[in-house]
């Protein structure tokens, strides 16, 4: 792995936070959001009002979260990754890549006690607010992997891989495909520029011998603003 470039908050590690970078009040759950966070994380909601505390205090102090992200935690960010919960099978392996401040693999094994979940992080300090936070909350269902997910696919099988603002999917599928060998689907969590990215992504499908990508809404009957996933099958098992 390469060193951090200086001034990218991965080149801060052991330093004090910038000024700014300081640790704020958690954001209240939204009353139009507290039906919607009953059924998603149901007896984990606590858990989740507990993990949006350390977004907003150690994730800003880590350089994991910006401070403007506070306020919309919950929308923006929180339910935004939770309610892809409703698209993972029963029992499930998955597989995070990119996990960064445990969104959104942190959200899903919150609303997902039944999954296990692995969380595959390159840096350093991002590994370490995770094992942190992941004590804190006494999470049994998730284990955290540091290292790029090209470097531990020959070891892993999963059913579902999960990435949210991680790269574009032509970029995407390289990093996940290889964690399905088995068979399995990627689930990427994306805004507006989802079928842009499928139609810049042709020539990677091809490759990795995927079926036609499908656009998802999900939570558009419990959300303010619903959620968009790309959703990745392989035609066929690579062994």
């Amino acid at each position: 792995m390469t060193d951090p470039r200086p001034g990218t908050p991965e080149a801060q590690v052991g330093k004090a936070p910038a000024p700014e970078a300081v640790a704020q009040p958690a954001p209240p759950l939204p009353a139009e959001l507290g039906a919607a966070a009953d059924q998603i994380f149901g007896d984990a909601l606590p858990l989740a009002e507990r993990y949006v505390e350390h977004l907003s205090s150690t994730g800003i102090e880590w350089g994991l979260i910006g401070p403007r992200e506070v306020p919309r935690l919950w929308e923006r960010h929180v339910m935004n990754c939770a309610i892809v919960a409703d698209l993972l099978p029963e029992g499930a392996l998955v597989a995070d890549v990119g996990s960064g401040a445990g969104l959104p693999g942190l959200c899903l094994a919150l609303a997902r006690p039944d999954c296990q979940f692995l969380l595959i992080e390159p840096l350093e300090r991002r590994v370490d607010w995770l094992d942190m936070v992941v004590e804190d909350l006494g999470l049994e269902n998730v284990d955290i992997i540091r290292g790029r997910s090209e470097q531990v696919a020959g070891n892993l099988d999963v059913d579902i891989v999960t990435a949210r603002a991680v790269s574009a999917l032509k970029s995407l599928l390289p990093l996940t495909m290889p964690l399905l060998k088995g068979g399995g689907e990627l689930l990427a969590i994306k805004g507006r520029s989802a079928a842009n990215e499928i139609t810049a992504a042709a020539k990677a499908l091809r490759k990795y011998s995927c079926g036609e990508p499908e656009i998802l809404t999900v939570g558009g009957d419990v959300l303010p603003e619903p959620t968009t996933v790309v959703r990745v099958v392989p035609r066929r098992a690579r062994r």
